[in-house]
């Protein structure tokens, strides 16, 4: 399984997101679509942070003129702020670059960095430039996302609705630049899975327009919260995650404890400005094989979310490990609603888009209801932190007039390993996914092959599914065995 790791241990923002990605080895010319709907220009170059040679990513636009806005700031977000300047959370410094490459052209003396140039958006308004933007689909749901977490988080803070919310920075020419550019280095790097580890948020006060507040700001704690991603504090009294590097990686990425198990293929550093003086200012993005998904969400036995570019909320908060021999506890909300008169069309949709706002798992269960009308029950496991938005999704695709939340507020479940099967056919080797589940001391009580790896194998081979299904569990149960 192709992974993408990022190691977060000085912060994310999206300029740093999007440097990491192209130093993991995405193309930057990719970026295509957002300069041609932006009146920006992408400058990747090179920094050197204490010792470690790291790629670095500026959005300018041109100093004259209404696109460069009344106040521009130079790009790099609030790595490279002092603390108390008065400025909201994502302006900064500037770069230094040994060179840049991917330039339309060379940088001209009047272009300045775009941090806040542009309007600024509501919420809405940044979903309709991000649809007109001709984005595939996969790229489109991953900027939509990030952007969803960011207004959810604002409305949130503010007390206001989401359709209400008025993005000041956030929506501004480069932090569209920026999570749309993510979204799209994302796409051409193509990775199974994405996981983050607990990602350095910093400390002290940051001066937002509000006023001062602690670090990490309101917004990104909300985002955290909400994609269930943890972050730590430290290690230097800094801004050092953003509300939009946070959105980004709560849209596209797993939380897992440490880097896992990987044969790493690339490594790649995405710069900051800020020069620290024990920390290089950098976020690490790994590639390999490898990662161990056995602590991922349990959206359904063979979600392939992600493989499809959906890049939902699989926020994946860890559950409670109890006695040795025991499963999981994982909080959870449960959902439910009945329906009379939703199309089949409707209810066949329900999985992918409900997965995309929080669900974890989605069940649709035929029911009779009152004059013995057939009808639907739709149940619904998320996080409780995602109940809210899964809830009004549920409601804005069906119609249903109520959603209630259930007395359920846990979950046991397995501690869950991948594991690869290689079954040689004439001559040719194939490879087939097995889930392995076991308790928390290790025992081992379920054994799976990936139905869509199989499937594949079969048509390859001639073979009959279950007969793939059943020679990879063996070959696993006896790798198992062996140990």
């Amino acid at each position: 399984m192709r992974t993408l790791v990022f190691d977060g241990r000085t912060g994310a923002a999206g300029d740093m997101i999007c440097a990491a990605l192209i130093a993991a080895g995405a193309d930057p010319t990719v970026l295509d679509p957002v300069r041609d709907a932006l009146p920006i220009r992408y400058e990747v170059g090179e920094a050197e942070k204490n010792g470690i040679r790291a790629t670095t990513v500026d959005v300018l636009v041109n100093g004259e003129g209404d696109e460069a806005g009344g106040t521009v700031a130079s790009h790099g977000h609030a790595h490279d702020r002092v603390p108390d300047e008065e400025q909201d959370h994502d302006r900064g410094h500037t770069h230094g670059h040994d060179h840049s490459h991917n330039s339309d052209t060379d940088s001209p003396e009047d272009e300045v960095n775009a941090e806040g140039a542009g309007v600024h958006r509501s919420y809405r308004e940044v979903v309709a430039l991000v649809e007109s933007m001709g984005l595939p689909d996969a790229v489109e749901s991953t900027a939509l996302d990030a952007f969803e977490l960011l207004g959810r988080a604002e409305a949130s803070v503010h007390g206001v609705d989401l359709e209400e919310t008025h993005f000041h920075e956030v929506g501004a020419d480069d932090a569209v630049a920026d999570v749309v550019g993510a979204a799209l280095l994302l796409d051409d790097l193509d990775p199974d899975r994405v996981v983050t580890t607990p990602v350095a948020a910093g400390g002290g006060t940051v001066e937002m327009s509000h006023g001062a507040y602690p670090v990490p700001a309101p917004a990104t704690t909300e985002i955290a919260a909400r994609a269930g991603f943890r972050i730590v504090g430290g290690p230097i009294d800094r801004e050092l995650l953003t509300p939009t590097g946070a959105a980004i990686l709560g849209a596209v990425a797993d939380d897992v404890d440490a880097v896992p198990d990987l044969a790493v293929e690339r490594a790649g550093y995405g710069a900051g400005d800020a020069d620290f003086e024990r920390h290089p200012n950098v976020l690490r993005a790994l590639v390999g094989d490898g990662g161990d998904p056995g602590a991922d969400d349990d959206r359904g036995e063979h979600s392939a979310d992600r493989a499809q570019g959906d890049h939902a909320h699989d926020d994946h908060t860890h559950g409670d490990h109890s006695a040795d021999g025991s499963l999981v506890h994982d909080d959870i909300a449960v959902l439910e609603t009945n329906l009379d008169d939703a199309a089949p069309e409707v209810l066949g949709g329900l999985q992918e888009t409900l997965s995309r706002a929080g669900a974890r798992d989605v069940t649709i269960v035929p029911t009779t209801m009152k004059k013995s009308r057939p009808g639907h029950l739709v149940k619904v496991i998320c996080k409780p932190a995602d109940a809210e938005a899964v809830a009004e999704r549920l409601a804005r695709e069906t119609g249903t007039l109520g959603v209630r939340q259930s007395g359920a507020s846990h979950r046991w479940i397995a501690d869950r390993e991948f594991e690869a099967a290689t079954l040689r056919v004439d001559d040719a080797d194939h490879e087939v996914t097995v889930k392995v589940a076991s308790t928390t001391d290790g025992s081992v009580y379920d054994v799976s092959g990936e139905y869509d790896d199989a499937a594949a194998v079969a048509e390859a081979t001639g073979l009959p599914i279950r007969e793939v299904l059943r020679r990879a569990e063996a070959e696993v149960r006896e790798r198992i065995a062996e140990e």
